[in-house]
């Protein structure tokens, strides 16, 4: 089956999409992605089922947001159409590993509130029935033995998540994750009691000011309204989504100062 994919190739100034944003079109309309909605969106699915009716195979088409579509994003962007056949599909962003240690109430809101989400999650807690009969596809419910262990064994940049039944595991997962400088974010579940109570414990455990930083508790947004677990769990998935867009930035600058170095 032929169909049209989307790309932006290039995009200036603010836009509804980044770089690289696509979406794939049929000859009857039917899509799958975005490239961002409203009037580019329409236009280019218009073209798009143009291209395909006349056998073209690729084109590219310029947009000023505001004065060609009336949007009110301002910028400039590329459109790259491309034809492509059989069973494409669009690249799905690379999924950052999460560690959520906990099966409660707010591990289970939490595990749902990330399921859409580019995320790689590992769902850890020792206890026997602990976890619903269904979850997510991209969540992996592991028991192990002694969750601690699964700090060792996690990926560099993996997010760690520690909402366990017991303070005293939840301080033995901080301290462990804590213990690596490359694990960037430790949330705990709690209050600012718990978190002055585990800072002094940490510190008398050898963790210096650097670690402690890493230290987010309590996890989620402030002022949500509600203390109910689905609330938390929204404000918790913010906050892994600025984690992650933090990392994505500190990369680009990093490969940024590699290739002026290079030259």
């Amino acid at each position: 089956m032929s169909r049209m994919r989307i790309t932006i190739a290039e995009a200036h100034g603010s836009t509804p999409r980044e770089v690289g944003a696509a979406m794939l079109v049929d000859a009857e309309g039917r899509f799958s992605g975005t490239i961002g909605g409203g009037v580019l969106e329409w236009q280019a699915l218009a073209e798009a089922q143009r291209l395909l009716q006349s056998g073209k195979i690729r084109r590219e088409m310029r947009f000023a947001l505001g004065p060609d579509l009336g949007q009110c994003c301002g910028g400039r962007v590329t459109l790259s159409f491309e034809r492509v056949e059989g069973e494409t599909r669009l690249e799905k962003p690379e999924a950052t590993p999460v560690l959520i240690f906990g099966a409660g109430h707010v591990g289970r809101a939490l595990v749902l509130a990330l399921a859409p989400l580019p995320l790689a999650v590992r769902w850890i807690d020792p206890r026997p029935n602990a976890f619903p009969q269904a979850f997510p596809p991209n969540a992996t419910p592991v028991a192990p033995t002694d969750p601690v262990t699964e700090i060792a064994s996690a990926g560099a940049g993996s997010l760690v998540l520690i909402l366990t039944h017991s303070h005293a595991l939840d301080l033995a997962l901080c301290d462990a994750a804590l213990r690596r400088d490359d694990l960037p974010f430790v949330g705990v579940i709690g209050s600012a009691t718990k978190r002055a109570r585990f800072l002094s414990q940490l510190r008398s455990m050898g963790h210096g000011g650097d670690a402690l930083t890493r230290l987010t508790c309590p996890i989620g947004i402030k002022d949500l309204g509600s203390k109910e677990p689905a609330f938390i769990a929204a404000g918790v998935a913010v906050q892994l989504l600025q984690e992650k867009a933090k990392q994505a930035a500190t990369e680009k600058a990093s490969r940024g100062i590699h290739a002026r170095t290079a030259r």
